[in-house]
């Protein structure tokens, strides 16, 4: 599986730390890229966890991020964001968002998207293993 980004605006860090402590047993083994800040706010937060660090956001870390989207190597996207804030580099975000939409990337901007996300992924993964086990028995 492609990498996962997680990020968060800041006042939605404790809530992304405390998902990904809920979750830890899903998203072990698998590679985790974040922008700057939230990579340092969850390792801070005591989450065990190793994390593939860009930049900030405010210093090109959602570019980073696009282009590691659009280059095929992010497949899925936890964005925890503040939705009723506007950043002088609220375009970098909007980009982001869009070459989800455009490369067909699961994104999720909220912490109940984000469990439907991976319930939907568990269960594709499932589905993915039987489908490989039968093939194999025929």
């Amino acid at each position: 599986m492609s990498k996962i980004a997680v990020i968060a605006h800041d006042n939605f860090k404790p809530n992304l730390l405390d998902f990904l402590k809920e979750k830890k047993s899903w998203f072990f083994g698998r590679e985790i890229v974040a922008t700057g800040k939230t990579a340092e706010f969850i390792e801070a937060g005591g989450l065990n966890m190793p994390f593939i660090h860009v930049n900030k956001g405010c210093d090109g870390g959602y570019l980073q991020i696009t282009e590691m989207i659009k280059n095929g190597e992010v497949g899925i996207v936890f964005f925890f964001r503040d939705a009723t804030i506007i950043q002088p580099y609220h375009d970098d975000i909007i980009k982001l968002l869009n070459s989800c939409d455009l490369e067909n990337i699961p994104l999720s901007t909220n912490q109940a998207g984000a469990e439907l996300l991976i319930i939907g992924k568990i269960r594709m993964e499932v589905s993915e293993k039987a489908q490989s086990k039968l093939n194999s028995n025929i």
